[in-house]
């Protein structure tokens, strides 16, 4: 009596997620990472221009804040590649600034925009 080959067994479907009642989206440009042996620490905020230490608007104020373990992190930056090759490859690639480092595009100090001209 011939047996079939075995099957790999199927994979697991992503248990489904519950919102908590209340929880509100945040908006975040700037993210700070730090780590320990034993956790990641990512600390979300939104810096608008002219913010930073010793102006008048003060520093940016961090919004949230995610810990995660080491492995959950490598997975999450795996994820994370995924998704973005995936969003490009729908709606094109995802240009940074060039020239200078990244941190001094996004952390130059603000100016006001020129007056129009008349």
């Amino acid at each position: 009596m011939d047996r079939p080959p075995e099957q790999p067994p199927a994979p697991q479907p992503f248990p489904p997620l519950d919102l908590e009642p209340g929880l509100q989206p945040v908006y975040a440009n700037l993210v700070r990472i730090s780590h320990s042996v034993a956790e990641l620490v990512m600390d979300f905020a939104c810096l608008l221009p002219g913010q930073g230490p010793g102006s008048p608007a003060g520093n940016p104020r961090i919004n949230a804040r995610v810990l995660m373990s080491p492995i959950g992190a490598k997975l999450f930056y795996h994820a994370l590649g995924e998704n973005l090759a995936r969003y490009e490859a729908n709606f094109g690639e995802i240009v940074l600034p060039g020239g200078n480092s990244l941190a001094t595009d996004l952390f130059k100090p603000a100016h006001p925009p020129e007056p129009p001209k008349e």
